[in-house]
């Protein structure tokens, strides 16, 4: 069967809808996973008797293999078939995730979580291409908005799930709920799934870019893992970063002229799927506001509980889910630009108000502007994407998902590690130009000291151990302002970030011309497949 028999047997909406069902729950599985396991941290720490440095390796464990898997699934999905890989990474994250509930130590839980990041990491991009070749061009945006859902959703309720089952349940279970989820995915899978068309091997696996890309991926990931806490004197990380630079060049040059790429490079020729990778970066970088640094805000400084701010920002991931089936319905009537320019703008206005965010900011004015963020980036997030996998021929669906998950995956370790020196350089900088200010003649400080030591000296403490206490109080006080300054500041860039993400959108092709180009393109494979295999490298060339 063929993709284009795929599609046309897939006319009956009964099938192309419950086999996106199955997609879903392999997507919402991961993601959950992904925000959920964050805040078992700390307990695992108490259960196994480690150190945050030791802990750590749980969660970098997991997103290193997952950026070392990506870029091998177009070939997997390639050579064995969409439907196999899909079943093979269910089961892997399944079987993953019931071993990480019964770990007896720290080592015991990074090895099964490698596992079930191997899982992980093939199921995004296999679940994209999927999608791509279930659907035609015109039912690609509202299915791809659907599957949206589990992207958006799932990271706002991971938080809040987290902290009810650590706080009522054995924290095992942030575990155990993936099983029961996972082998009901994989018998759907099994009865509902089709089997795409499979490319013979032919002896030709592209070993240089298999080796150089886990190389080059898993050594940045590494060090942008690592973010404001890298100890640039540590000769560890100038020759990771070196090695990853260099690793990813041969890379780079390896594709360029392997005729059966590991990641097919070329597809970067195709302008809309390019400009879509560049409008994702800058876009990664503007969520990080409600995603990174938010959660930052409401724990951190306003002192609410894992499980408060994940209720906090339910509404907001809601919000998200529902625009998401909204926009794709309305991309494929009026393109990507109508879409996403609106719900843009949106996200620049609310992540403005964000940036005004104060501790006297009402937790109802919070909950309100991250749900209008979210309103803007459930129209905003997808139709992009859309757009860009609806310039890729057919043919070259998986590999182009490979790559779009592979520059995402970097992209969000960057945006991380921007936001995090961002804040850590900007609150350090307040918070001198901030305490410098406590001098004998500042009147402000002094009457805000004597009005602390008055308090400690009615708790009964000497007028010594009372002044001392005060001026410490006044101290921290002086940090969280000058925190929570760099934190408005950071969010503020975001909005800079979002501005440019509406001028690339404005470069996009419009929706008539896309189509055009995916009807020439159609009529140039079926062309294709009747040259010899010559004709065909000449014409991926």
């Amino acid at each position: 069967m063929t993709e284009h028999d795929l599609q046309e047997s897939a006319g009956d909406g009964s099938y192309k809808w419950a086999a996106l069902v199955v997609v879903v729950i392999g997507t919402f599985m991961v993601m959950l996973d992904s925000s959920i396991v964050n805040i078992a941290i700390p307990k695992m720490m108490n259960v196994f008797g480690s150190n945050l440095d030791a802990v750590k390796w749980i969660l970098t464990g997991y997103t290193l293999t997952m950026g070392a898997v990506v870029p091998i699934t177009g070939f997997l999905s390639d050579t064995f078939g969409v439907k196999k890989l899909f079943i093979f990474a269910l089961i892997f994250f399944t079987i993953g995730s019931f071993l990480c509930g019964f770990a007896w130590s720290t080592n015991s839980m990074i090895f099964f979580r490698v596992i079930q990041a191997v899982g992980g990491g093939a199921i995004m991009p296999v679940g994209m291409s999927y999608i791509m070749q279930m659907f035609p061009v015109s039912e690609r945006g509202k299915a791809l908005g659907f599957w949206g859902i589990a992207s958006m959703s799932a990271p706002a309720i991971g938080p809040t799930l987290g902290g009810y089952i650590i706080q009522y349940m054995d924290w095992r279970f942030i575990f155990y709920v993936n099983v029961p989820i996972g082998i009901f995915g994989v018998i759907l899978a099994g009865i509902l799934l089709r089997e795409t068309t499979v490319k013979p091997y032919k002896g030709n696996f592209d070993y240089i870019g298999f080796f150089s890309s886990i190389i080059g991926i898993v050594s940045l990931l590494y060090v942008l893992g690592e973010g404001n806490t890298i100890d640039w004197g540590d000769v560890k990380f100038p020759l990771l970063l070196a090695f990853g630079c260099f690793s990813l060049l041969i890379f780079v040059v390896n594709e360029l002229m392997h005729p059966e790429p590991l990641l097919d490079l070329r597809v970067f020729k195709i302008y809309d799927f390019t400009l879509s990778q560049f409008i994702t970066g800058v876009t990664t970088l503007a969520m990080m506001g409600g995603v990174y640094i938010l959660p930052l805000f409401l724990q951190n400084l306003r002192g609410y509980t894992a499980m408060e701010t994940g209720l906090i920002l339910f509404p907001s991931a809601i919000a998200s889910g529902l625009m998401m089936p909204i926009s794709g319905a309305l991309f494929d009537k009026f393109g990507a630009k109508v879409v996403t320019i609106p719900g843009l703008v949106v996200i620049a206005f609310a992540t403005y108000k964000m940036s005004l965010f104060n501790m006297d900011t009402t937790r109802t004015n919070i909950m309100l502007i991250a749900t209008l963020r979210g309103i803007g980036l459930g129209f905003a997030m997808m139709p992009v994407n859309t757009a860009g996998m609806n310039s890729v021929p057919r043919h070259l669906f998986g590999k182009a998902t490979a790559l779009s998950t592979t520059v995402r995956s970097i992209m969000g370790a960057v945006a991380i590690t921007f936001m995090t020196t961002i804040i850590s350089n900007k609150s350090s900088y307040n918070y001198a130009r901030l305490s410098e200010q406590i001098t004998p003649f500042n009147n402000t400080s002094n009457n805000i000291a004597q009005a602390l030591q008055g308090v400690l000296m009615k708790s009964g403490l000497s007028q010594g151990d009372s002044q001392g206490y005060a001026y410490s109080t006044l101290g921290q006080m002086i940090y969280a302002q000058a925190y929570l300054d760099a934190m408005d500041y950071a969010i503020g860039v975001t909005v800079v970030a979002v501005l440019v993400a509406i001028i690339l959108v404005l470069m996009m092709s419009s929706k008539k011309k896309a189509k055009k180009n995916e009807s020439d393109r159609s009529l140039v494979k079926e062309k294709v497949l009747h040259e010899s295999e010559a004709g065909v490298a000449g014409f991926m060339e």
